[in-house]
């Protein structure tokens, strides 16, 4: 049963976990983390309702947990700037290859404050609408709604410099 789902939704979820992390090594992590959770976790699952809000749930709770986790660790805290830059690298080979440069953008959406950052990958990367952004991240609608138009104004203000970026 879990091997469907794995077949079905796997792609999407490493995509999700791509998306959220600094490094692949921490993308790779969190995609096996989730998938544990979820095997753990299967009899909760209410079969009448979809599966991938419910996985994309338990990822993001779990990406939620880690960075709570980091962010009391002295230790581990002196490394982000390691991680951020290298994230950087990342998404810059790989707008290359693409032939793209959104760069500056991908680098602005890093900088958002995380529970802004992770309410636009929902809406905007992984294409849910806010009614579905809003139970994944357990909020209202109207605090997508907000948290969407405040990533909007800080993303564009950061990227008032490029010319071929539309808001």
């Amino acid at each position: 049963m879990i091997d469907q789902y794995i077949k079905q939704y796997g792609k999407r979820l490493y995509g999700l976990c791509i998306t959220l992390c600094a490094t692949t090594f921490d993308a790779d992590d969190l995609y096996q983390e989730t998938w544990l959770k979820v095997v753990k976790n299967i009899d909760r699952y209410d079969p009448t309702k979809s599966f991938e809000p419910w996985l994309t749930t338990i990822c993001v709770n779990t990406y939620r947990n880690k960075l709570r986790w980091i962010a009391r660790s002295p230790i581990i805290n002196r490394f982000s700037a390691f991680e951020e830059k290298a994230a950087v690298d990342a998404l810059s080979v790989r707008q290359k290859e693409q032939e793209c440069d959104y760069t500056s953008l991908y680098k602005a959406i890093d900088n958002l404050p995380d529970k802004l950052r992770m309410t636009v990958i929902l809406f905007y990367f992984r294409d849910m609408d806010i009614a579905s952004t809003a139970q994944v991240l357990g909020i209202p609608v109207g605090t997508v709604k907000s948290r969407l138009n405040k990533s909007r104004k800080l993303l564009k203000e950061a990227l008032s410099h490029e010319t071929d970026i539309r808001f």
